[in-house]
């Protein structure tokens, strides 16, 4: 029997993948959490062989749990199934040694089956994002200016970012001017939403 713990924000998706995942007579959901705070914690507890998780979880992401999963030395699987199919977040996955990347459109077999290869130690990448992720080019910020146009893009102004990152807000304002130069932006609006369109946010 392969043992997983589920980790979605969204109740009613979570208790979906659970009900369809509970079907296959292989496969027992152990714990079904809603925050990726408590991954670690509950997977030292229950030890699931794998782990299927949601880039975007409150408190942490599920691409950071994976890395802490990896650094404490747990045996348990990481499988990332999310709707962000950016390049750079498979990237990210790969850096945090997951076993395997999917998007949540895939289809519930597709999901079971990724589901037993990574318990059997395979690795399972949605084939169209590794190639986008070949095909990615990197990003032209630096990533004080990343960090910069991502508290922008999350609706703070300048002076919140200024207090976020100890920095003043002249030189907030001379980040966002030089993010918009690099981009080709037209300002600050485009220059997000060419970050994110590229995978760069």
């Amino acid at each position: 029997m392969i043992r997983i713990l589920i980790a979605e924000d969204m109740y009613m998706l979570r208790r979906a993948l659970v009900e369809l995942i509970s079907m296959e007579s292989d496969i027992e959901v152990v714990a079904e959490l809603d925050s990726g705070g408590d991954i670690v914690a509950r997977a030292e507890a229950v030890k699931p062989d794998v782990a299927v998780l949601d880039i975007e979880l409150p408190v942490l992401d599920g691409l950071s749990a994976a890395r802490e999963l990896h650094q404490r030395g747990l045996p348990t699987k990481v499988l990332i199934l999310t709707s962000l199919g950016r390049p750079n977040h498979l990237r990210r996955a790969l850096d945090a040694n997951v076993s395997g990347f999917i998007l949540k459109d895939s289809s519930p077999d597709r999901l079971a089956a990724a589901i037993r290869s990574v318990a059997a130690g395979e690795r399972v990448f949605d084939p169209q994002l590794t190639l986008a992720a070949l095909e990615h080019t990197e990003s032209p910020l630096t990533p004080r200016e990343s960090d910069v146009l991502r508290l922008a893009a999350a609706g703070d102004d300048v002076g919140e970012i200024a207090r976020t990152l100890h920095l003043s807000t002249g030189t907030v304002r001379n980040y966002l001017t030089t993010v918009v130069y690099k981009l080709g932006a037209r300002n600050r609006v485009d220059a997000i939403r060419i970050a994110r369109t590229s995978g760069w946010l």
